[in-house]
């Protein structure tokens, strides 16, 4: 049996629910449902006061944590094993830059933001090992593809991550852009918006994929840097963030992304050869080329002329 904490909510932990804020600062074998019952039984206080699991906590609330065991049915020692094993192995992350609240990661092709089936090691797991005794847990404000490769903004706060998710949620407040290598001599000499309608369909395998057809509009707008007979660099800025997008949009023009195999491109060692190359905020702005190797390397001079 442990001990009763008393917990101070620091500047980067004010704004967050009371619930949100306990399953942040508790085990994490400890269910969602004990938490609850610890509010609602008075065990958990806010400034030696009952409270309800939706209130918001501010700055110096001093939250009551009562004594708790784990249960260790939860997850076995040897799961709790397996799921660390490869992240702390890998715990490094590229720190490109960082602002307000905020780390901004060049995460790399073939690492997923979150974990899931058949994988455990992702930016998620390897933040929380890597900052195990920050007051809040970095958090990624917004999601890539596991083989796209690029910039993830990562808030340090509530506040910022907060502040972050309405950005992504308003399509015209921050500029979204990509580099991508794709199949074929692009047709277009000059820049070209591409309007689709994208929907989620369910194959015989049970797998989702995105396709054209009836659905959600997605528009980007695509600038070629380097066109030759078998392949092209070409830039795309995003005015709408779907599943998938930029590959179902190119493939669907037959100029699928080099390496994209889902959306019928080639095979490539180096994998899938798209990019989040930057993002623009409202006062700030991030930029990190691609470590593509040659023949697809990508320098400031193809760049500039943006």
């Amino acid at each position: 049996m442990g001990q009763v904490e008393f917990v101070t909510v620091t500047p980067e932990e004010a704004g967050q629910k009371l619930l949100q804020f306990l399953q942040r600062r508790v085990d994490k074998n400890v269910p969602k449902s004990a938490m609850m019952r610890w509010i609602r039984t008075g065990q958990v206080r806010v400034n030696k006061g009952r409270t309800k699991p939706f209130i918001r906590l501010e700055l110096d609330d001093m939250v009551r944590i009562p004594p708790y065991t784990i249960e260790e049915s939860a997850l076995s020692s040897e799961q709790r094993k397996e799921e660390q094993g490869s992240a702390k192995e890998n715990i490094e992350l590229t720190i490109v830059g960082e602002a307000d609240g905020l780390l901004v990661l060049h995460k790399p092709a073939g690492l997923p933001v979150q974990p899931g089936t058949g994988h455990t090691d992702a930016v998620t797991t390897r933040l929380k090992l890597k900052y195990a005794d920050a007051p809040f847990c970095p958090t990624p404000a917004h999601r890539l593809d596991k083989n796209t490769s690029g910039l993830l903004l990562v808030a340090t706060s509530y506040t910022r991550l907060q502040e972050l998710h309405e950005l992504f949620r308003n399509e015209h407040a921050l500029g979204k852009h990509y580099l991508a290598w794709v199949e074929g001599s692009w047709e277009h000499s000059e820049a070209v918006q591409l309007h689709d309608q994208l929907s989620k369909q369910t194959q015989e395998d049970g797998k989702e994929r995105i396709e054209t057809g009836e659905g959600k509009d997605s528009l980007c707008t695509v600038t070629p840097l380097l066109v030759t007979d078998k392949k092209s660099l070409l830039y795309i800025s995003l005015q709408t963030g779907r599943t998938h997008q930029i590959r179902v949009q190119l493939s669907s023009r037959n100029h699928p992304i080099i390496g994209d195999v889902k959306y019928n491109g080639s095979p490539n060692p180096q994998g899938m050869l798209l990019h989040a190359w930057r993002i623009v905020l409202p006062t700030e702005k991030f930029i990190c080329l691609p470590t593509w190797e040659h023949p697809f390397d990508v320098g400031n001079e193809l760049v500039d002329k943006i």
